[in-house]
């Protein structure tokens, strides 16, 4: 992210997923940092179960507008998602994909780096496919390389109500567990 440009990102999923809680964790963590940021979340009819997504753009300027239509990276956390918002990722982006639920190849432009991690399979591993949110999120950090695991890791006492201060050591393992995967992966 240099002169004053930004970071333009979609986390998706299904309701019960985490997803806006990893968009209001990449938000904080990028305030944290002194960015600009600005965060749009957007619920389906159903919640549980139904469609959630958020807009997160960082950047070093005002932001304009919350809208994301062309996002330079994409979170897909299950399939309907993956569908709904790949054709819109700017050439030369990044997709990070949940391969536990998503087993298609996206049709989408080959430069566009693409990550398939296992989250929810990792997450179960760690012990909460709750966590598989801070997985995705945790490879997304170490793809584009804005912020460390340990900085969104430093937020989670911000963005959880305290009820859920228990599930902090965990999240952060999922975070470096995220970030150690895409390290080790291609793409």
């Amino acid at each position: 992210m240099d002169n004053g440009s930004n970071e333009e990102v979609i986390i998706a999923g299904f309701g019960g997923q985490g997803i806006i809680l990893a968009c209001r964790l990449l938000a904080q963590t990028a305030m944290n940092a002194g960015k600009e940021v600005t965060f749009m979340p957007s619920y389906g009819a159903e919640v549980r179960g139904g469609t959630a997504n958020g807009m997160v753009i960082i950047a070093d300027k005002p932001i304009a507008s919350p809208v994301v239509s062309r996002p330079d990276s994409l979170i897909a956390m299950n399939k309907a998602s993956l569908n709904k918002f790949v054709p819109r990722v700017k050439a030369a982006g990044l997709l990070i994909m949940n391969s536990s639920l998503i087993d298609d190849e996206p049709p989408i432009d080959d430069s566009v780096r693409v990550i398939r991690i296992p989250a929810d399979d990792i997450a179960v591993e760690l012990g909460s496919v709750k966590s598989a949110n801070m997985v995705a999120i945790g490879a997304y950090l170490e793809k584009r390389g804005l912020f460390s695991p340990d900085a969104a890791a430093d937020c989670l006492s911000v963005v959880l109500a305290e009820r859920y201060h228990v599930t902090i050591p965990m999240n952060t393992k999922a975070l470096h567990r995220g970030a150690e995967f895409a390290k080790n992966s291609t793409g």
